[in-house]
């Protein structure tokens, strides 16, 4: 055997014994992800936490600390538990082949309905407690979008109104397929814009502004824009459009 022969040989050999390694590990890994219960995995794991609020409830300009206390503990608080409990539920009856799929699904729905909700309201109170002043940055960013700022807030406004007496979000969104910042009407925590990232929410369900404005739910939205926590918005945007590009470098459409 010539000497380039032997090193081939022992690279080939080397390699194959790598090989075997990466298998038997592979293997290994495999069986203890098989073993583990699933409620043990991180997609049904019921290992949501409620977050603290990220301003002090008592120096809000117009909505009260009663009202967002309230909201925080009983609707989003209550929306953290139903979470927790539908994927522990949903853990137990995956591993049930006799459970019929159609109530597995509607467990799913109730998966996509609740989860909805804890982000909403998560990113709801993450753009509130601020003096409602908009980033300059920010602001000639939806100027041209909308044509002007003013154009953005009378559509975002609108819409809030006309959400009023029922149920819903308002969202200022960055649609990552078009690149675009657009406002879209959501009517319940379950369906959202394909491919677009929250920037600023506003929560229009009922049980954020009855306790102080009763029916009034435009006197609510104004009073929401006084309290607009607009660093954070701006935040959100600049994470949006670097999202976009790095999305945009590797190809994804």
């Amino acid at each position: 055997m010539s000497e380039l022969t032997r090193r081939e040989f022992l690279a080939a050999s080397a390699v194959a014994t790598l090989a075997m390694l990466d298998q038997e590990n592979l293997y290994a890994n495999s069986n203890q992800v098989s073993s583990m219960k699933t409620s043990d995995t991180l997609a049904f794991a019921p290992s949501h936490e409620i977050q603290p609020l990220p301003f002090d409830p008592s120096k809000l300009d117009g909505i009260s600390e009663k009202l967002i206390k309230s909201h925080w503990e009983n609707n989003y608080g209550g929306s953290v538990k139903a979470l927790n409990a539908v994927k522990k539920k949903l853990a137990e009856f995956l591993d049930d082949d006799e459970l019929p799929p159609y109530i597995y699904n509607d467990l799913k729905r109730e998966h996509l309905m609740r989860t909805g909700s804890v982000v909403l309201h998560e990113l709801y109170f993450g753009n509130m407690g601020g003096n409602g002043k908009p980033e300059s940055v920010l602001q000639k960013m939806l100027a041209d979008a909308f044509g002007s700022f003013a154009a953005w807030e009378k559509e975002f406004k609108r819409m809030g109104a006309g959400l009023g007496g029922g149920s819903g979000w308002v969202v200022l969104g960055f649609n990552l397929h078009t690149g675009r910042l657009e406002n879209y009407w959501q009517w319940d925590h379950l369906h959202a814009p394909s491919a677009t990232l929250p920037i600023m929410v506003m929560d229009m369900y009922e049980h954020s502004y009855q306790m102080d404005y009763g029916a009034a739910a435009i006197k609510y939205v104004d009073a929401f824009f006084q309290n607009i926590h607009w660093e954070t918005t701006a935040k959100r945007l600049e994470k949006a459009v670097k999202t976009k590009a790095i999305l945009a470098d590797g190809g994804w459409r």
